[in-house]
């Protein structure tokens, strides 16, 4: 993960990628939700359980590269297989597409579990 990003971002870039997680990962846990609620199929029940799946891993900041890919996925998915109003899909895959290319941001699990570790190494006077 350190390779995919050289820091990850603190101050107001990095609660600007807090912002862009929590919307995104929120609006994607009611979609996918409500979309298991209302169809029975096994298919689109898959595909809603990756939603919620993608989804949580973006507001804990998960592995966000792989969670941020498989929403742009998912949400171009649904814009094409869809008929009517395609722009929340769109918009979806975009800010999922930009999460995976931008990083998680400090406020992440993946910045505790893979950021650069602070090591104070301190002179005793021996």
């Amino acid at each position: 993960m350190r390779r995919l990003f050289s820091t990850f971002a603190r101050g107001l870039p990095g609660a600007g990628l807090l912002l862009m997680r929590l919307v995104a990962g929120f609006a994607l846990v009611g979609h996918g939700l409500m979309g298991l609620l209302a169809r029975v199929t096994f298919e689109s029940a898959i595909l809603q359980v990756l939603t919620v799946i993608a989804g949580v891993t973006l507001v804990v900041g998960l592995w966000t590269p792989v969670a941020g890919s498989l929403v742009g996925v998912l949400a171009l998915w649904s814009a094409v297989s869809r008929s009517g109003d395609k722009s929340a899909c769109i918009f979806l895959a975009t800010i999922g597409a930009a999460l995976a290319l931008l990083g998680p941001g400090a406020w992440s699990v993946d910045a505790r579990l893979f950021g650069w570790k602070r090591i104070d190494v301190r002179d005793r006077g021996v």
